[in-house]
């Protein structure tokens, strides 16, 4: 079967959705740009676009997520220690955990949240 089948799951019929995580991409000169690329059952899929040098300073949240870097060099930090993140890199991170993100080069990044986390979390640890 491929992904771009028509599934049928627990009787119910359920499309694929499908986004970018290249199409309109801005880098902003001021903080990283987040955009929700959709939801599933299970997951938030955020999208992060980060200008050089930009940073997330160190936060957390409660759930489990995991990271991707879709294109880019990006500084992971997890607690006292820094990660070196590469294009095709792909983390996950335990929830309650400490981190912080920072662009070492202009970079696509894939956030995978849990449903029950908020995007607005998100949204706001960009603007500090």
């Amino acid at each position: 079967m491929s992904i771009f089948e028509i599934t049928n799951i627990n009787s119910k019929w359920k499309m694929m959705k499908k986004s970018s995580l290249t199409t309109e991409v801005s880098y902003t000169s001021k903080k990283p740009a987040i955009s929700v690329l959709f939801e599933t059952e299970n997951t938030k899929e955020i999208r992060i676009v980060m200008k050089a040098d930009q940073a997330m300073k160190q936060h957390k949240t409660a759930y489990p997520i995991t990271v991707e870097i879709f294109e880019g060099i990006v500084n992971f930090g997890v607690e006292n220690d820094t990660y070196q993140l590469v294009k095709g890199d792909v983390v996950a991170l335990e929830g309650n955990i400490p981190h912080d993100l920072k662009a070492i080069e202009n970079s696509i990044i894939r956030l995978s949240l849990s449903k029950q986390d908020s995007v607005n979390r998100v949204k706001e640890v960009s603007k500090r």
